[in-house]
């Protein structure tokens, strides 16, 4: 195994290097082996909002991968867990409801409804709090935004492990506009999916976007059971309306969106599995089923009240449920009661209303600045019921909670950044966070309780970037991250404490060789205090406090022009391990057991890797375009207790695409995902009071082919 990581972190640090070798090469000879104009290409400058300003992302002292439209079609991008295709250091995990995304392994502790992600999530400025909300939103995107580390002097709300800021078209007043595309392929995949701009006047203007997908399992279901674990079957639509004032300066957008998921719930391989040893062939006789369904609204207020500064105002409302059942015994016969893991059922309702303001100074002067306050209150209702052989009622259940959590998070922060010079900045931000939290349980063995939680905590910023050349930039950073605490659901469980993340960073930015070649590189150290981990206790998510966790790592980025072919790469080194010995729940065993120094922590693959590249071939008034994308994820375990049973597996992915424009209209794609049917584990699922555990597998070998009409 350590061998096999050498080997890929060698060729991944190869390849990285190659490219600017490469690109070299390409500038050194550009004369004689690029002879035509039209094939001398150059990459496009990136704007990012990270700063609350538009900038050029080289300019930006943050790791942040930016992931254009253009990125997500060539790349074939699908769903978010599709960004490890794109971003180093980052692991995406998804468990029923729950989506787990870990950056430099820090992120979500749990999948209990009431936890908090360690990773922001924003849609087009609108913070999404709960992870069973984020997926839903991955269709007619403008760019995705991952920033590596603890943000919050600038946007939102606090987080130890970074920011995810998702962003829509928006729309264009100047003219009408659309597309539609039509997808198809095996396991009866069908994905429509339209869009259109209606440019009414310079005042008004709206875009309005909706998707239909469906797909099979990739598993099968040989037990009595209806149901088909692993299908897709979604529907979302969403629009943007925008107003402009008459006199230039205020900038109104009115937003709402709706989606509903409908699926058969994961498709859990059985630990023990007597029956097939096939990893996706199943057997179960419960009933299983995960519905989703909820609506996003928001109205986003900017007016310059002078040249250089403008107030910004965002309100979002969001509403969603989830309900969701699975076999938990993971078999085709019924245990009797009290046997336990039978049925696993869940539903949960979410409110939240969630309020921004933000003051911010542009100018060609000394000094840009941020200010800002937020405030959330949100409410989650839940109902969790075990055991209880098909019968959802309360009596009958045998391990059942209800718990009602209010939540309200309010802050102010603010951000300086200093010009100091002409090639160097200073950048202070702070931020002030209250939270509080409620807590009413009723369950029917251990009666009634309630917990209130409150926590304050004061986190910032300190960097200093240079520029070395118009094209190079250098920075170093230091930063805190706070996530609040909780309350668990099990009543006889204590609460758990607030985390922290303290990050120290230094990185380089460049553009090279008359930006042929985009060269970034980052490596850093965390200190992460009172982690929250996640476990089960009978059956149920259970996060604990754990001392500390320790991380360092390297980054690396490329993307480079040679000639018609374009090559990215992305490496990711991860070192993340626990700080000091730690007491902590084993789910396998259900008792506390000692984590050593040393043991890694959850969801922190030491190797991320992505390479791939395309070729430009013309045809006449045509253009072909193959591209290959190799994709390395290392081991990872899904708990602190390290075990085969923990253990999410190493994967190695090539996939493989063609596109043929045929004119400015017109283009088809086919593709082959996991070309050589590379079988890995993406999750493990655990449980001491349950008949088995489970492993949810990747997505095997599988086809499709993509029409797109644009129209103008």
């Amino acid at each position: 195994m350590i061998h096999a990581l050498l080997r890929h972190h060698r060729l991944a640090t190869a390849v990285v290097l190659a490219l600017s070798t490469s690109a070299a090469a390409v500038h050194a000879q550009e004369a004689t082996e690029v002879p035509a104009e039209e094939h001398i290409q150059m990459l496009d400058e990136i704007r990012v909002t990270a700063e609350r300003r538009s900038q050029n992302v080289q300019k930006v002292p943050i790791a942040a991968t930016v992931i254009t439209a253009e990125d997500i079609d060539r790349r074939g991008l699908q769903n978010l867990h599709d960004m490890m295709q794109a971003v180093p250091s980052i692991s995406v995990n998804q468990v029923n409801r729950s989506l787990y995304i870990n950056i430099r392994g820090v992120g979500l502790a749990q999948t209990a409804p009431t936890s908090s992600p360690g990773i922001a999530f924003y849609i087009d400025g609108q913070l999404v709090p709960q992870e069973q909300s984020i997926s839903q939103s991955f269709y007619d995107l403008q760019s995705i935004e991952v920033l590596r580390g603890p943000q919050g002097t600038l946007t939102g709300q606090n987080s130890t492990g970074g920011a995810i800021y998702v962003r829509t078209p928006a729309p264009d007043h100047d003219a009408t506009f659309g597309y539609v595309e039509q997808s198809l392929g095996d396991y009866g995949w069908s994905k429509s999916l339209g869009a259109v701009n209606f440019g009414i006047n310079e005042n008004v203007a709206l875009r309005v976007a909706a998707v239909r997908e469906v797909r099979d399992s990739f598993t099968t279901n040989t037990g009595p059971s209806p149901s088909d674990p692993g299908n897709t079957d979604f529907t979302g639509a969403r629009a943007n309306l925008s107003l402009r004032g008459f006199d230039g300066r205020l900038q109104v957008n009115l937003r709402g969106e709706y989606y509903d998921s409908d699926t058969d719930n994961n498709a859990v391989k059985r630990w023990n599995d007597t029956v097939s040893s096939d990893p996706f062939s199943i057997q179960e006789d419960a009933i299983s089923y995960m519905r989703q369904r909820g609506t996003r609204t928001s109205a986003e207020v900017n007016y310059a009240l002078t040249d250089t500064l403008d107030l910004r105002w965002q309100s979002s409302w969001q509403d969603g449920e989830t309900v969701d059942q699975a076999d938990g015994d993971r078999t085709d016969t019924a245990l009797p009661r009290p046997g336990p893991g039978r049925v696993g059922y869940t539903n949960t309702q979410i409110e939240n209303a969630i309020h921004e303001v933000n003051l911010i100074k542009t100018s060609d002067g000394p000094v840009d600045w941020v200010l800002g306050g937020f405030l959330l209150d949100g409410r989650i209702d839940a109902t969790v019921l075990r055991d209880n052989n098909s019968t959802v009622d309360f009596v009958s259940s045998t391990s059942t909670i209800i718990t009602e959590m209010r939540n309200n998070s309010k802050s102010v922060f603010g951000q300086a950044n200093v010009r100091v010079g002409d090639r160097s900045e200073l950048v202070v931000g702070a931020r002030r966070s209250w939270d509080r939290q409620s807590y009413d349980r009723l369950a029917s063995a251990g009666g009634t309780g309630t917990t209130v939680l409150e926590t304050a905590q004061t986190t910032g910023k300190l960097a200093f970037n240079y520029d070395v050349t118009d094209d190079v930039m250098t920075y170093v950073s230091a930063s805190k991250g706070y996530k609040a605490g909780g309350g668990n659901l099990p009543i006889v469980a204590e609460s758990f404490g607030p985390e922290t993340n303290y990050v120290y960073e230094a990185g380089i930015k460049s553009t090279l060789f008359d930006r042929r070649l985009r060269l970034n590189a980052a490596a850093f150290y965390s200190d992460y205090r009172d982690m929250q981990l996640a476990s089960l206790a009978d059956g149920l998510p259970l996060t604990q406090n754990a001392a500390s966790g320790k991380a360092k790592g390297i980054e690396l980025e490329a993307v480079a022009l040679l000639g018609r072919a374009t090559i990215n790469a992305g490496l990711g080194w991860l070192d993340a391990a626990f700080g000091e010995d730690a007491i902590l729940q084993n789910t396998l065993t259900n008792a506390n057991e000692l984590v050593h120094k040393g043991d890694v922590l959850p969801f922190s693959p030491d190797v991320t890797f992505n390479f791939g590249i395309q070729y430009d071939i013309e045809l006449g008034d045509k253009l072909l375009t193959p591209r290959l994308q190799y994709t390395h994820v290392s081991e990872s375990y899904s708990t602190p207790f390290q075990s085969e049973r923990t253990k999410i597996s190493s994967r190695s992915v090539v996939d493989a695409k063609v596109n043929l424009r045929v004119n400015d209209n017109l283009s088809f794609d086919a593709f082959v995902n996991n070309l050589f049917d590379d079988t890995y584990s993406t999750m493990q699922l655990m449980n001491a009071s349950s008949a088995d555990g489970g492993t949810l597998y990747g997505a095997p070998r599988h086809y499709g082919v993509r029409v797109r009409y644009d129209f103008f």
